[in-house]
């Protein structure tokens, strides 16, 4: 009873939408009728400012990390991926916003943070340096996934300091999130290739637009 009651609590934790709740409460905007329509960490940049997508990304990597926690916090002896998944779930289809949500991306390094912190600050240089060469958010969440998942099945035996031991479900559940984040970038990738996609106002993509 315990697990199911802290697994719908994940998936709780992960629905909350914060990027409507943001806009709607102190910028009187639904972010989900301006930009691309995404409730996530982007979109809130793009149409509320840095202070208001700063905010909205640290409240999604803390929800993907505090579901990951629960086991932990209240003794149940289950892999905490389980619940960092369903923390994700709940952000792409959360219930307090007609499920529909974010990308993935955010809640996501929020599991890895609380199931492996050196993990995450591996995971996260791949994503800086990335948006630093591509400029592209879209187009860096869908390497970096690549890279990550490729990285859980070498790293284990290439540099055990990071990932000491290799955990398949680590590795099936980043398969799964990253055909997942492919999925929901479907339509950065059309833009992509249109060369329409926006890019960040940083970094070497960004300083070519301006040549």
């Amino acid at each position: 009873m315990k697990f199911f009651v802290l697994l719908i609590i994940a998936y709780l934790l992960g629905s909350v939408p914060s990027g409507v709740w943001i806009g709607k409460l102190f910028f009187k905007k639904d972010i989900r009728l301006f930009g691309s329509g995404n409730t996530g960490t982007t979109n809130t940049f793009r149409v509320l400012g840095k202070k208001a997508g700063i905010t909205v990304l640290l409240m999604d990597i803390l929800k993907g990390t505090l579901a990951t926690s629960l086991p932990v916090l209240f003794s149940l002896d289950v892999n905490p991926l389980v619940f960092g998944v369903a923390a994700v779930l709940g952000h792409t289809f959360p219930v307090f916003a007609n499920f529909k949500g974010g990308k993935a991306v955010a809640t996501s390094a929020g599991m890895i943070l609380a199931y492996n912190p050196a993990f995450f600050v591996y995971s996260a240089l791949i994503f800086i340096i990335l948006l630093y060469v591509t400029s592209m958010v879209s187009l860096t969440s869908m390497i970096a996934a690549v890279l990550i998942t490729l990285s859980t099945m070498i790293l284990p035996f290439a540099i055990p300091a990071i990932l000491p031991q290799f955990d398949w479900l680590l590795t099936i559940i980043a398969i799964a999130l990253t055909l997942f984040i492919f999925i929901r970038h479907k339509d950065n990738i059309q833009r992509i290739k249109d060369g329409t996609e926006s890019r960040v106002p940083f970094g070497l993509g960004a300083k070519k637009d301006e040549k």
